[in-house]
């Protein structure tokens, strides 16, 4: 568990939620001759956000862009809300905090850029990636060491449910 106040708020986290580019993956949009647009994802991350799932913690995606790839990534890892195609993400995080009956400070988010710091400077746990800018990495609680789309969701996730006791009985299915 991560000592002092950053244990203590992802201990909070009623919901999580997260940006795409650049956090659940590394941030780089293929677009085929055709325009379909290609994401890559990664599976530890993936299972990462299954397991804070399971642990009873809710779980978002609040994106700036618009993506098919998006909606079946998050469809396929039980994500129930998925907000895309956000100018600004402010008013959804807070629409969405009311939705799901949490305050604004038991909730967590991670972004990598500047349209994200309004969700970031609102939420009681903010978390970004090393490759995000300074005023961003400034500004949050914690900054992962893994690169967004290559881990750095799975490490929060796993923070989180270490703070919030959690982890052990995630991993306990998979030792005995």
């Amino acid at each position: 568990m991560q000592p002092g106040a950053i244990g203590e708020r992802a201990r909070n986290v009623r919901l999580m939620a997260f940006d795409v580019d650049g956090v659940l993956t590394d941030g780089t949009v293929f677009l085929s001759a055709t325009g379909e647009e290609l994401k890559a994802f990664n599976i530890l991350d993936g299972h990462g956000l299954k397991m804070l799932r399971e642990s009873g913690v809710h779980l978002a995606v609040l994106s700036g862009r618009e993506s098919a790839a998006v909606e079946r990534r998050t469809r396929e890892l039980g994500i129930d809300h998925v907000l895309q195609g956000l100018a600004e993400k402010l008013p959804a995080f807070e629409q969405l905090c009311a939705r799901v009956g949490v305050k604004p400070d038991e909730c967590g988010f991670m972004g990598d850029d500047l349209p994200d710091l309004p969700v970031l400077l609102r939420c009681g746990f903010a978390a970004s990636v090393p490759g995000a800018p300074e005023a961003v990495r400034s500004r949050v609680h914690y900054v992962t060491r893994a690169p967004g789309g290559h881990g750095a969701v799975r490490e929060v996730c796993e923070l989180v449910l270490a703070a919030q006791g959690t982890l052990g009985a995630a991993l306990k299915r998979y030792l005995a």
